[in-house]
């Protein structure tokens, strides 16, 4: 069964093209999708940002499941009873520590397995590889950190707010520490890929770059 994960480089709403194609992924109007996030101030006026788009191609069902407030027992449940999961953005590191070293991980995991699309946004991108590499800008020690990812795609790397942050230095580096047999790419807010099976097959927006022969690449591929 292949796997079809869609990398944001910010925050939602979805692209309108990945999310159509999301949406037809996860189910159509049966699809249940849920939506991991972090509990902090605010978080629950913020949803509808992450589901305006599916709601738009049909989709009706969304669970929240704000971290580290709901238990991982029901985090795991609502992920394994669902057709497409949703990763938001914020703190890369808390999602790390409240998705990646618990038992959520191997759910999400075992679900992309068996072909249900997952999403993830900015930091849900981030934690999606098989390693998460956080910038500097990104965390309060201002260093670069290598820490275990979800392991959804392996052979690749993400750097996200890529323009916006002015990441090409952090990109430059995170392939300085891996140079051999992984792609390298940085992508802007408003921006998507889409891989399936591990491949990428669409990005969506004008700012997606890939690291060739130490050379940023701005690349299409509608």
């Amino acid at each position: 069964m292949d796997k079809h994960l869609f990398l944001f480089g910010g925050g939602p709403p979805f692209t309108p093209g990945l999310a159509g194609l999301f949406a037809e992924l996860a189910g159509g109007a049966e699809a249940k999708i849920s939506l991991l996030c972090l509990d902090r101030p605010g978080w629950l006026d913020y949803m509808p940002r992450y589901i305006g788009e599916l709601e738009a191609k049909g989709l009706k069902r969304f669970r929240y499941v704000p971290l580290p407030t709901v238990s991982v027992a029901v985090a795991v449940e609502s992920v394994r009873s669902s057709t497409g999961i949703v990763i938001g953005g914020g703190d890369t590191s808390r999602y790390a520590d409240c998705i990646v070293d618990t038992a959520i991980a191997q759910a999400v995991r075992e679900r992309a397995e068996s072909g249900v699309p997952v999403a993830g946004f900015s930091a849900g991108a981030l934690i999606s590889p098989e390693r998460c590499l956080i910038s500097p800008k990104d965390n309060e020690a201002a260093v670069l950190q290598d820490r275990a990812g979800l392991g959804l795609i392996r052979g690749m790397t993400i750097a996200v707010h890529f323009s916006q942050w002015r990441e090409e230095e952090h990109l430059r580096a995170v392939a300085a520490r891996y140079p051999d047999g992984v792609e390298h790419y940085g992508v802007d807010e408003e921006c998507g890929l889409y891989f399936r099976g591990g491949r990428l097959e669409r990005t969506e927006g004008d700012g997606v770059f890939r690291l060739e022969n130490g050379k940023l690449v701005r690349i299409a591929r509608n």
